[in-house]
């Protein structure tokens, strides 16, 4: 094998490489005499099969028809390999040549930073983008999640509240005389009812009994308290204190919040709040997410039906932003 072929075949792996760097930069790479690498903005999405929750991305295709030399590719291999423009061209040339060779002599062609090529039965190229990179620099360390159902956990939670305020259980029996089984419900209602009111109304006047023993004897101790300070004392009369709780509501819980990006440096974060405050919106530092980089928000709610009505809105002219809802 040559030094200039060994050299070719050097420059074809690096330049892979080469490429998948420019891609998280620019949204189309031309390969002189081969094709064009092109990326897509892409939504978050929930895949309901597995149940799994993907973050935005850019996805990556491939065009055979663009193949004339914009100039981008070979500047970037004649800078970091450090050689002639002319030469840096004849190279990527011979690489993109040793490509087409060996999808038209084996029918498949894999790079592993980019996907793989396959040779139809129409001898047409097509192309599987690999799924290891996120060309995405805003959604830099965000990977696929499960999404955990939480509709089935309160409809649990109610159910566990109402059988603490009804300790009881109905279970209907089958009956001979399918006209009697209203009759004994309505019947257990009714008993059910009258014995609860006959219970509220003992407790009731038991409670009245009290309160109205208690109101006397405050009245006959409040009687001598004036009559001694009135003809007996000159000290001024002591009245009871009188203690109020007061129970403020808990505020609310803002768990649900509209993603805008994380950032690895905090200033950018910053820098991110300041200018979404400026477009109008509540804008908000969330936290360190697992991979520790620094989360902001559009918003953020208690509900999360207000939180996904306003993503719609967002949504529109963000096409990036995300929920993240926290328990």
């Amino acid at each position: 094998m040559s030094e200039q072929f060994r050299f070719s075949i050097f420059v074809g792996m690096g330049i892979t490489q080469h490429i998948e760097s420019l891609l998280y930069r620019y949204q189309c790479v031309v390969v002189p005499s081969f094709g064009a690498f092109l990326t897509q903005n892409k939504p978050a999405f929930l895949q309901k099969e597995s149940n799994t929750f993907f973050p935005p991305s850019r996805e990556l295709s491939f065009n055979a028809q663009l193949q004339s030399n914009d100039g981008l590719l070979v500047t970037h291999v004649s800078q970091a390999e450090k050689m002639p423009y002319e030469e840096a061209l004849k190279f990527v040339e011979e690489v993109a040549e040793d490509w087409l060779k060996e999808i038209r002599e084996k029918g498949h062609l894999r790079l592993e930073a980019l996907g793989e090529f396959k040779l139809n039965s129409e001898g047409n190229i097509r192309f599987k983008p690999s799924d290891r990179n996120n060309y995405l620099t805003s959604s830099f360390g965000l990977g696929a999640v499960m999404a955990n159902p939480i509709i089935r956990e309160v409809l649990k939670e109610d159910i566990s509240k109402l059988e603490e305020h009804v300790p009881f259980t109905i279970t209907p029996e089958r009956q001979n005389t399918p006209g009697l089984r209203p009759f004994y419900k309505y019947a257990a209602i009714l008993l059910l009812s009258v014995s609860a009111g006959l219970s509220g109304y003992s407790w009731y006047l038991s409670q009245n009994k009290i309160v109205a023993l208690a109101q006397s004897e405050a009245q006959k101790q409040v009687s001598a308290r004036i009559q001694e300070a009135t003809f007996f004392g000159s000290e001024p009369l002591e009245l009871p204190s009188l203690v109020l709780e007061i129970s403020l509501p808990e505020p609310e819980v803002l768990s649900h919040h509209i993603i805008a990006g994380a950032f690895r440096i905090k200033e950018n974060a910053n820098r991110k709040i300041a200018e979404l405050q400026q477009l109008g919106f509540n804008a908000a530092y969330v936290g360190e997410n697992s991979f520790g980089l620094h989360q902001v928000a559009y918003s953020s709610f208690a509900e999360a039906e207000e939180a996904l009505e306003a993503l719609k809105e967002v949504k529109r002219t963000y096409a990036e932003a995300w929920l993240l809802s926290e328990k």
